[in-house]
């Protein structure tokens, strides 16, 4: 079967093929493991013009014009001389490309697109978003719950189009705990780790001061703060001033992202704040390292945590909440809840098991 993946967005910011491949390696591992038993093509526009094979993966970066392209028909045409089984689409606010695609290419060729955190569309968008659905296939979410909510929304007219099969996946795997620590530093008992932008969304201000509660009855814990964002940082620095605890918290900002590996096997939780995601990368690194899940219970992280087996599940903006989940941490079976999140990961949330996913969905097409 032969695959053509698609993202019809033009990143002018990235200007070679290894920028390309740095930004999407959270993804990218899905491509290749397609490609062991298929025909795997990426169609990308940034800032750069060409094609090379890649873990056998053939990504062509074309130029056509910098223009967002409505209506992309030598971009379509291109896809087409690929000769797709399957068109794999990024995203879902593309509404009139996905038309375009359905109009001009074979009705034989089937049409997934995958979700990566959009919101529904209203007012004329909404009904233009519903008429690309007639050329798709199925559509993929992180959650089935988001599709969903998608179909109550009436922007997706059939739950029968909706699968759940997570957009992301990690390349980081479990490392000793000492000599992770060496590399980052870590110390405390137990660690927490943060990764995220300091956003309104990730609610960093609840988690920092429920953490700062709980290191009043547990004072030898700490967390770690990594971000490259720092919308909040003055509050959460003001928190950090008037707390009881001192150096419960530690503002590590922003650090390379081949060094995450050893910030989640130095942490014994990874610990979020989340309001709404699409999926989530971060999780599903930490998961992939065997540390433990403190997270909101949302639709996304509820998929991702096997609906909190794996860790633990708190409502979202409820500081009293995280707060009884962070006492609940101390009476955990950390070696059974670290082997459930590897089993788990391995069996739903890696590129393996992704690109399986995709592979049954494709053929029941």
């Amino acid at each position: 079967m032969t695959y053509v993946f698609v993202s019809f967005a033009y990143l002018p910011d990235l200007d070679s093929p290894e920028r390309w491949f740095e930004r999407t390696a959270v993804y990218s591992g899905v491509l290749e493991c397609l490609s062991k038993e298929n025909t795997v093509h990426n169609v990308i526009r940034i800032n750069y013009q060409g094609k090379c094979e890649h873990n056998g993966v053939t990504t062509h970066f074309v130029n056509f014009g910098k223009s967002k392209g409505y209506l992309p028909i030598r971009l379509i045409n291109f896809i087409k001389s690929l000769k797709p089984d399957v068109l794999f689409v990024q995203g879902l606010h593309q509404p009139l490309q996905l038309i375009s695609s359905g109009l001009l290419l074979n009705r034989r060729i089937k049409i997934i697109v995958q979700h990566h955190a959009e919101k529904p569309f209203t007012g004329i968008k909404k009904y233009i978003q519903i008429t690309a659905g007639r050329f798709v296939n199925a559509y993929l979410f992180a959650a089935a719950s988001i599709g969903e909510d998608w179909v109550s929304r009436g922007n997706i007219a059939s739950a029968r189009k909706i699968h759940e099969v997570m957009e992301v996946s990690s390349r980081f795997y479990p490392l000793k705990k000492a000599p992770a620590k060496l590399k980052t530093g870590a110390e405390g008992a137990p660690i927490f780790l943060w990764v995220g932008r300091l956003n309104a969304n990730k609610d960093p201000l609840n988690v920092v001061k429920a953490f700062l509660k709980f290191t009043e009855t547990t004072p030898g814990a700490r967390m770690y703060m990594i971000y490259h964002t720092e919308e909040l940082l003055n509050d959460i620095k003001a928190l950090i001033k008037n707390a009881p605890v001192k150096n419960a918290i530690v503002l590590a900002g922003k650090v390379p992202h081949d060094d995450l590996l050893y910030w989640y096997n130095s942490a014994d939780f990874f610990i979020s704040g989340s309001h709404y995601e699409g999926s989530g990368t971060a999780l599903c690194e930490a998961i992939s390292c065997g540390c433990i899940p403190v997270v909101t219970d949302i639709f996304a992280f509820r998929m991702i945590t096997d609906d909190g087996k794996c860790g633990i599940l708190y409502e979202p903006v409820n500081e009293e909440a995280l707060l009884a989940a962070l006492q609940q941490t101390k009476t955990l079976d950390l070696a059974e809840k670290r082997n459930r999140s590897l089993t788990y990961f391995k069996e739903n949330l890696s590129f393996e098991a992704i690109s399986s996913k995709i592979q049954q969905i494709a053929a029941s097409l």
